[in-house]
């Protein structure tokens, strides 16, 4: 009994034992936590078989030179690039008021 009351009033078992064990404990315990939160993930991110067989794959990057070639045609020496109306600002107005620039500088 008298080393147990020894080892009652040392510091490093009283203080010391007790944090290495939440540390350690703490770690492990927010690994399992993480790895739940990965795993839904995982689960949410899979495609549900039958909509995952409509689609294509191969029509996706058919439609993405399309795109391109859509972008290729446009002229783009004649383009200004406009600011759009403020929060506060009357957008008709301010459509109207950039037009009206537009058009004198043309």
């Amino acid at each position: 009994w008298n080393q147990f009351r020894k080892l009652q009033n040392n510091r490093t078992v009283k203080y010391g034992v007790p944090m290495l064990l939440l540390v350690v404990g703490g770690s492990f315990g927010l690994r399992e936590f993480t790895q739940i939160r990965y795993d839904a993930q995982k689960i949410r991110k899979k495609l549900d078989p039958t909509l995952e067989a409509r689609v294509n794959t191969q029509k996706q990057t058919v439609i993405l030179q399309e795109e391109y070639e859509k972008l290729k045609d446009v002229n783009l020496k004649n383009w200004r690039n406009i600011r759009g109306p403020r929060p506060w600002e009357d957008s008709k107005e301010y459509q109207e008021q950039q037009r009206a620039r537009l058009n004198k500088g043309t």
